[in-house]
């Protein structure tokens, strides 16, 4: 396939935007969800 001008690369900030924006609420709730399992077993 011949190079297509179409195509533009990420840039560093916006996959590091995108990766906050995911990661973030990801790693909330994963700790929100930890604390929770925990007092099961108190």
């Amino acid at each position: 396939m011949a190079p297509n001008s179409e195509f533009r690369h990420t840039t560093p900030l916006e996959l590091a935007l995108a990766w906050g924006f995911v990661g973030i609420p990801l790693t909330w709730g994963v700790i929100e969800t930890l604390l929770n399992a925990l007092k099961l077993f108190k």
